[in-house]
């Protein structure tokens, strides 16, 4: 195997462990996807879960709990990036609008924003509302920024919907909880308890 392909493998799985997001064997079903040309056996490489303190992201997600309770539905992980992300959020919309509940718009970050947010200690927040209106898009902004605001975060913004809500300085310290769903498993199970 050449030092190209050990490097690009070692730097996925630092990543992917780092996120906090998948476990050993998740990681394991990711790098045979990413590296399905070659014949690799990844059982070889020492993938070990992170340790990390859970302090900014603790209340990054009791933020994202709270912005539930004000018609917005906070989703953790979602997508590779903004593009997929949006769609995955409409797809939970239609689900939440299945089940007769109507949150007025979303917000998230996306697998590529964890990834700065590991090696630039800023995370990029992505939001918007499901029906195009600007106005109403921007409001959700606005509300997503007052709730970051208040739990103490730094934010980089220029108040338009042309731009994510940056948090700036924000150390990225998730690790791995095998009792919590995130994703948008997640971010719907917490949108309809915070209905209960």
């Amino acid at each position: 195997m050449d030092q190209d392909l050990v490097d690009e493998i070692e730097y996925l799985i630092e990543l992917l462990t780092k996120s906090g997001f998948f476990d050993v064997d998740e990681i394991e079903e990711i790098l045979e996807d990413q590296f399905i040309e070659e014949d690799i056996d990844f059982s070889k490489f020492n993938i070990s879960l992170n340790d990390f303190t859970n302090i900014n992201f603790n209340k990054l997600e009791e933020v994202f709990k709270a912005l539930a309770l004000k018609d917005i539905v906070a989703i953790h992980n979602c997508g590779y990036d903004i593009e997929e992300g949006v769609g995955d959020a409409f797809e939970l919309n239609v689900h939440l609008i299945n089940n007769k509940l109507h949150p007025e718009g979303f917000c998230f970050y996306s697998f590529e924003d964890i990834e700065e947010a590991i090696e630039d200690e800023k995370l990029k927040i992505t939001f918007g509302d499901f029906e195009n209106d600007e106005k109403k898009a921007l409001q959700i902004g606005e509300i997503v920024a007052d709730a970051l605001k208040s739990a103490g975060f730094s934010l980089i913004w220029d108040g338009t919907i042309n731009n994510q809500i940056e948090i700036n300085p924000f150390k990225w310290d998730k690790s791995f909880d095998c009792e919590k769903e995130y994703e948008i498993e997640g971010a719907y199970d917490i949108f309809v308890k915070s209905r209960g």
